[in-house]
This record gives structure tokens, C-alpha cells and sequence, in this order.
């Protein structure tokens, strides 16, 4: 039974009827010596307790898409069938160009939002640079179908969750489908290829989307293995310039990585309330020593990196969550890199699904002004002008989010 199927939730909404039920007629029916009565009554008080826990625990777990399945939830699930030691490019010497195309089967996603607006492809990919085997969900635009577009290559972003979390959950929770399409029909957001694999690779550790020889290749299963199997499937646009990675919380600390450690495999990167050191996460693989820090530390790559890399990164974040992680890396910033923070108000919500699933929109537009085609239409529906892109001149841009905009004059007297 699937931890995340609706017949898993039903079976549980009945115990809990049943949990209700059965003190209200056999508390007093109890026969037996006192200490067989009173165990009676306390497995029935546990059965209530426990079917109620269970039945709270998968509602949550199906808002958030924290598990997508009873591997990961008990931690018994593995992804990683081998982590040789692939150097600092990440390639371990392989000649990815020389490498034959990688032919897929998908079929149809299922679970919340996985059928929405056309649906989402999932395959079951072999990383063959990586290690790494694991699901890749893809959503491809309403445009990719069309007879008018049979020629174009679509841009590509990849989508990472938290930790924990499931690699459904920005076609779920988040709801990207099915508020993307609707722009992207009229012009106003670029049509984008949403790709989604999966980050949760090692049982009960989150592996920051690290490369660490002998445990996990998760950067590269990321970086190398994903994007080439969704370029030799689909009419995706090269690297780094049709290349893309958000995400949020865990995943929004990958995003900067990603992009800031390869500007010649991304372009742009959105982080919503991410940070920068991995140790920030007990969990992190890539917090478990000095060396790794640095290495999967965004502010430490792009401080020490010797050219300044051409990448743009939009990051989102409150005070004391993701904030002032993003301010740091726009103060030693210089061109070509481009860092556009957006405040976000303490008012508008705390770490959780309801303050990034408003920001796919604004994070979309952005990322079609960055990389999109010059002629896309620029005017945001009901706002009454062009959606500002440029930084302001105290470093914060207004966030777009449903419960109100961040003050730039609060945000130039945060550090």
C-alpha cells in the first residue's frame, strides 16, 4: 500500500472511526480480573492515540510531499549503486560528448498534481557518471506539443525540494504546472521544460548535492547525468545557457551551489530561502568536515572563484532564514555576476510550502527575463506596468507573494 495513495488515507480515516467507535461500546462491556479490563482499555487508548498520530502524520506528509514512499520514509531506501571518486570536474575523466544517447521510457506520474496541465513523465534513469539510480520527473510546456514549435528547443529548469522531501513536490505542493501554463499560453512566462530528479538518495541523510567519493555523487547526478538524459529525450536547449535549477529550503542551497560551481552547465539559479554553509543542515553529507564546507559552500566558491562567473542568481529570504545568506553573496559579487535578492517579509510566513509555492510565479518571470526570447512579453497581468527586474539601489527587489511585498527600505536595514 503506497504511504502517499489515497487508499493508504482512507484505511487509516476508518481505524480512526473504528478507534472512536469501540470505547463507546465495549469500555463498559470489559469482562475479565481487573488488570485483563484495564489493558483492555489502555490498547484501546493507544489504538486511538496511534491511528490518530498515523492519520495527522500522512496528512501532512501528503500537503508537503516530505516522503513519497515507505523506503524513504523508514530509511531503507538506497539510490547510490556506486560513488567512485570523480575528481574536482566532477566527470571522473569521462568525455561526456563521446558518450551515446540515453534512450528512455516514461510513463505517466501519478500522485497529486503529477496529472495536471498535460502531466509529468517519470522514467527511472542509470547515472552513468554518477552511480546514482533514481527517478527524473520531467512536465514539458503547452507549446512542446504544437505543430508550430516542432523545430524549437525549450529551455530547461530543474526543480529540487527540501530535505526531506519528494521529488514530486513542485508539481504537487507547490503547484508549478498548473500556475506556469496559463502565462506561459499567453507569452508572458517563457515556456519552460520543469525537470525534477530525485535528491534524496542515501538512507536518512540529506547529501547537500555533494560529490563525496566513496558515499554519493550527487552533484553530478544533477548536473551531468540528469541534463544529458533530458537532452537526448527531448527538444531541450544546450548548456549553461538554456540551463536553469531552483529550489527551496535544502534544494535552494543546491541551486546556488549548482549554478555558482558550474557556470558552464547553468546560466541562472533560484534560491528560496536557502543558506550557504551546509552545515547549516545536521543532516548534510557535505557539512561533515572543513573541506567539504568550503567545497559545497556558495559564498566561499564564488569568493574564490578566479573569474567571476556569468550566472544570475535570484534569492529569496526572511531574517534569520535565507536573507542574509543571499545579501552575503551579493556583496562580493561583481560582473558578470548577477545576485537579485528579494526580502521577505516575517509577516508573510515561516519555513514551510505556503511561503515558496506563491513565489513560482515571480521566480519564473524572472528567470524568462533572464533567459528567455527578447520578444516575450514583459507586462505582468494586473499590474498596472513592467515587472521590475533590475535590482533596486538598495540591493532588494519586492517580493511577489500572495500575503504582501517586502519593503525595501526595512531590507537596505537588514545586513
Amino acid at each position: 500500500m503506497s504511504l502517499t495513495g489515497t487508499t493508504f488515507l482512507y484505511t487509516l480515516v476508518a481505524l480512526c472511526v473504528v478507534a472512536v467507535v469501540l470505547p463507546l461500546i465495549f469500555w463498559s462491556r470489559v469482562r475479565g480480573p481487573q488488570v485483563v479490563r484495564a489493558a483492555a482499555r489502555v490498547l484501546m487508548v493507544l489504538f486511538a492515540q496511534g491511528t490518530a498520530v498515523a492519520l495527522v502524520f500522512t496528512m501532512v506528509n501528503n500537503s508537503n510531499q516530505l516522503y513519497d514512499n515507505w523506503g524513504d520514509l523508514l530509511g531503507t531506501s538506497d539510490h547510490v549503486h556506486e560513488a567512485a571518486d570523480l575528481g574536482a570536474s566532477g566527470t571522473g575523466g569521462i568525455a561526456l560528448e563521446k558518450l551515446p544517447k540515453v534512450r528512455q521510457t516514461f510513463k505517466p506520474g501519478k500522485g497529486p498534481g503529477m496529472r495536471a496541465e498535460g502531466g509529468v513523465l517519470v522514467t527511472q534513469l542509470k547515472g552513468r557518471v554518477s552511480g546514482v539510480h533514481a527517478e527524473v520527473n520531467v512536465w514539458l510546456p503547452p507549446q512542446y506539443h504544437e505543430p508550430a514549435y516542432r523545430n524549437h528547443r525549450f529551455p530547461v529548469v530543474e526543480v529540487l525540494p527540501g530535505y526531506p522531501g519528494s521529488s514530486k513536490a513542485w508539481y504537487g505542493t507547490m503547484d508549478a504546472p498548473q500556475q506556469l501554463a496559463p502565462l506561459m499560453r499567453s507569452g508572458q512566462i517563457e515556456p519552460f521544460i520543469i525537470v525534477s530528479p530525485r535528491t534524496t538518495l542515501l538512507p536518512g541523510k540529506d547529501t547537500g548535492c555533494a560529490n563525496i567519493a566513496g558515499k554519493v555523487n550527487a552533484d553530478s547526478w544533477i548536473s551531468l547525468d540528469v541534463p544529458k538524459m533530458v537532452t537526448d529525450n527531448f527538444r531541450a536547449q544546450a548548456a549553461p545557457d538554456g540551463w536553469a535549477v531552483a529550489g527551496y529550503s535544502a534544494g535552494a542551497h543546491c541551486a546556488a551551489k549548482l549554478a555558482v560551481a558550474h557556470p558552464d552547465r547553468y546560466r541562472a539559479a533560484v534560491s528560496m530561502s536557502g543558506y550557504n554553509d551546509p552545515v547549516a543542515v545536521p543532516q548534510s553529507l557535505a557539512g561533515k568536515s572543513p573541506a567539504l564546507r568550503n567545497a559545497n559552500n556558495p559564498y566561499v566558491l564564488l569568493q574564490n572563484a578566479p573569474v567571476p562567473p556569468r550566472i544570475a542568481l535570484y534569492m529569496s529570504g526572511q531574517p534569520n532564514d535565507g536573507y542574509e545568506a543571499a545579501m552575503a553573496l551579493k556583496r562580493i559579487a561583481k560582473a558578470p555576476t548577477r545576485v537579485d535578492v528579494v526580502f521577505v517579509p516575517s509577516s508573510a510566513g515561516g519555513h514551510t510550502m505556503a511561503l515558496w509555492k506563491p513565489q513560482v510565479v515571480p521566480a519564473f518571470r524572472w528567470l524568462s527575463e533572464v533567459m528567455g526570447s527578447p520578444h516575450r512579453a514583459r507586462t505582468a497581468p494586473g499590474s498596472g506596468g513592467t515587472t521590475p527586474l533590475a535590482p533596486s539601489t538598495d540591493g532588494s527587489r519586492h517580493a511577489e507573494l500572495a500575503s504582501g511585498t517586502s519593503s525595501p527600505a526595512d531590507a537596505a536595514r537588514r545586513p
